[in-house]
């Protein structure tokens, strides 16, 4: 085995899977080693962090998630970047927020994200309530306030009689950190199932073709796995882009370190998280930088930026066809009728 391989392959949790170049057997070895290393996608949670995700908390965070007074522009609203029409992104490089400032990275889809160890590329927030009050209050995404988004909320009494239905235990329950936990509670039940790749490893040989299988195979035995297992395929660690060869600074900006700017360590420079790949080919343009649009082309840079592999046209090919097995069902979310605003409810800006 090439040594940069093998130390690429170290990295990951999966390496043993690897470990000495071994040969993955088509058929039931195959898929009971695709089982064990990433799994079918699981129901959503019905608790997170111990608190119930209420049907209350749920239906308020679908309004919230769609309601542009959220933003100071009363523009913006959390589905402007995490589009639940087109795969949980919004499928342009960089996202466009208040006054049409240009984000500085590619937005992630929201979907399956309740199953990622920590949100953002960097890993910046532990959780969805934790991340889901960084763009209301980002100066280039929503540029509000978290005063003036519960003045907002306070002086609807359709909000104020939802917020006390999904908080009822709060004396004051019209708050930013209750605003938070309903987006949360939302976002839970924004999952993908039933995608061919579950299907598979549930036993349906058929589900996948046979290039798809070999796709698993390169997938697996190449180390992609590696990095990106788990359920969501990825969204649980942290990895260099480029830990065999840097991409070129089209593809990894060189004033963009990734996760140093969370930890200001050293080794983390140019560190992100592993990207979640369920639903991948919903979600182009591809890596943080949102400037690769072909999930083949995708694939090679990976193969040689992280594992120090060229891989053949065909193999690249036969990887992309397997990722696309993993599109689920899409939630279907009807978009909510809002509540008027009143005198007292704060002006755009």
């Amino acid at each position: 085995m090439d040594m940069r391989w093998k130390a690429g392959l170290a990295i990951g949790a999966g390496a043993l899977l690897c470990a000495g170049g071994a040969v993955l057997a088509q058929g039931d070895e195959l898929r009971q080693t695709a089982a064990a290393l990433f799994g079918a996608i699981p129901d959503p949670p019905t608790e997170v962090r111990g608190v119930a995700v209420t049907p209350e908390r749920v239906e308020l965070g679908r309004m919230l998630f769609f309601e542009p007074r959220l933003s100071r522009s009363h523009v913006i609203s959390c589905n402007t970047c995490h589009s639940v029409g087109t795969g949980g992104a919004d499928n342009v490089p960089v996202s466009i927020g208040h006054g049409w400032q240009r984000g500085p990275r590619n937005s992630p889809t929201v979907f399956n994200a309740v199953f990622n160890a920590a949100q953002f590329w960097d890993g910046r927030a532990a959780d969805l309530a934790e991340q889901a009050k960084g763009p209301v209050q980002a100066s280039v995404e929503m540029n509000n306030t978290p005063e003036r988004v519960v003045e907002t909320l306070a002086s609807i009494p359709q909000y104020v009689e939802r917020f006390r239905a999904a908080f009822p235990d709060d004396a004051d329950p019209v708050g930013f950190d209750n605003v938070a936990l309903a987006l949360e509670a939302f976002e839970t039940t924004l999952v993908t199932p039933g995608a061919r790749f579950d299907r598979y490893i549930a036993g349906d040989e058929g589900a996948l073709d046979a290039t798809e299988r070999e796709g698993l195979r390169l997938f697996v035995e190449s180390g992609c796995g590696s990095c990106h297992n788990g359920p969501n395929f990825g969204g649980r660690t942290y990895f260099p882009f480029g830990v065999i060869e840097r991409p070129g600074a089209e593809i990894l900006p060189e004033d963009d370190k990734g996760r140093f700017a969370v930890t200001q360590t050293a080794s983390d420079e140019y560190v992100f998280r592993a990207a979640p790949l369920r639903n991948v080919e919903l979600t182009a343009p591809y890596f943080h930088s949102g400037q690769v649009w072909d999930l083949e082309q995708a694939v090679a840079i990976m193969g040689s930026s992280q594992l120090g592999r060229e891989l053949a046209d065909a193999e690249a090919a036969a990887i992309a066809a397997f990722l696309r097995t993993l599109t689920g069902r899409t939630p279907e979310v009807a978009y909510p009728v809002l509540p008027p605003s009143t005198a007292a409810t704060p002006r755009p800006e």
